[in-house]
């Protein structure tokens, strides 16, 4: 699937009102904890780490993401691009 089709498909489900972007935000923060958490069980406390519970999280998580991309109406694929040439500046020595 490619990142902006996504985008796309995900907003579909996008629901609120003027306080959108609040929404998404504190959706963000509180799904990216939600993977902090189940990284710091498995860490820390000796859980398995559970992949299926894991990849919801991350997806979730993906899902917020998108819209406030969205929101600001930057393509999906765009961030994953500049994100990617931005580890290149950073790491000029590194092999793909």
């Amino acid at each position: 699937m490619e990142l902006n089709d996504y985008q796309q498909l995900a907003n579909r489900t996008l629901t609120g009102n003027e306080q959108v972007l609040t929404n998404l935000s504190l959706g963000l923060a509180s799904d990216s904890g939600q993977v902090i958490d189940l990284i710091k069980k498995y860490t820390f406390q000796g859980q398995e780490l559970n992949r299926d519970e894991l990849t919801r999280e991350l997806g979730d998580t993906l899902w917020y993401l998108s819209q406030i991309a969205l929101w600001a109406d930057i393509p999906f694929e765009e961030v994953a691009q500049v994100n990617i040439d931005q580890l290149a500046k950073r790491y000029p020595n590194l092999n793909n």
